[in-house]
């Protein structure tokens, strides 16, 4: 596409969920939709939600309990544009907890304490009678801090990673206690939110962008393209060639890799926010209060 790019800065957590994005650069689908896409690694989701809001940046991809939390918090108007996975997120204990009742009195690392897998969290502990005045929260931010902070601390008791970090932890002797989504159920993980101002004032850039995503999330998932997209994965995650198997095998899987074309897993949705409701001590909001897959559909028909 000749003429003026669109430059399009977009926060992310790199990670499994980003593989995409990478994919959508590397292959020039952004490019040949007239966008420049910059991808800037979030420090923690604060830094993501506050700089979305001040316009930092156009779009983020983060937990889609970050959108709602936007929404109700900080009362800035976001919304959900497409789907995308379930967080792909284990719980890690230290070697020597043998049960979770064990974290009572222990620090747990989260991103922050009022946000997102801090729920999930909290729903796992409360499901073995633990209460949140049980445990101390260490807000460490991104998952790769988190990560650190346990192999570095181990007064550091537990967190919940996704890969490459859950692949780290295991290699450093850190206890996987398995997928959160096996003791919660559906859970929708990350997800794109912009400000429904800018979305609604950039429709068309918004749409092409979604398509741009959805043509890369196609190449990664095409069984033809495996050994590229590992390759792809060592590189932008910089990994080595058998973490980046690891990584594109769980990307891939079809019950639980990334949801096909970006689909929405509204009953994933639901557990979002009776989760963050549960915290909160009140009923749940309406899902439909924080999307729009309007510029998806429109992104989906345009393929």
């Amino acid at each position: 596409m000749t003429g003026e790019q669109t430059h399009l800065t977009v926060m992310v957590f790199p990670g499994t969920q980003t593989l995409p994005l990478f994919a959508a650069q590397a292959r020039g689908y952004f490019e040949k939709r007239g966008l420049a896409v910059e991808l800037k690694p979030a420090p923690n989701s604060e830094e993501q939600r506050g700089g979305l809001a001040a316009g930092r940046y156009q779009i983020v991809h983060g937990a889609a309990d970050q959108c709602v939390a936007l929404v109700e918090a900080a009362k800035v108007d976001a919304v959900i544009v497409a789907g995308g996975d379930n967080g792909f997120n284990h719980l890690f204990v230290q070697p020597e907890i043998a049960r979770i009742v064990d974290l009572r009195g222990r620090t747990l690392v989260a991103d922050v304490a009022n946000t997102g897998w801090s729920f999930v969290l909290y729903d796992i502990l409360k499901r073995h009678g633990l209460s949140r005045d049980d445990i101390t929260i260490h807000e460490a931010g991104a998952p790769f801090r988190r990560f650190e902070a346990m192999r570095d601390d181990r007064t550091m008791a537990a967190a919940i990673l996704n890969p490459p970090f859950a692949i780290h932890a295991r290699r450093a002797g850190l206890k996987d206690l398995g997928a959160v989504v096996d003791t919660i159920g559906p859970y929708l993980g990350t997800v794109p939110y912009v400000l429904r101002s800018w979305a609604n004032a950039n429709a068309d850039t918004l749409v092409a962008y979604l398509a741009g995503c959805i043509e890369g999330l196609r190449w990664v998932l095409g069984p033809a393209n495996k050994a590229d997209a590992i390759s792809l994965v060592s590189e932008r995650l910089n990994v080595p060639a058998d973490i980046a198997v690891e990584i594109h095998t769980a990307a891939t899987d079809p019950v639980r890799g990334l949801a096909k074309d970006a689909a929405f897993d509204i009953e994933g949705f639901r557990t979002v926010l009776k989760l963050r409701a549960d915290f909160e001590g009140r009923i749940p909001a309406l899902p439909e209060k924080y999307f729009d897959l309007s510029f998806h559909r429109c992104a989906i028909a345009g393929l």
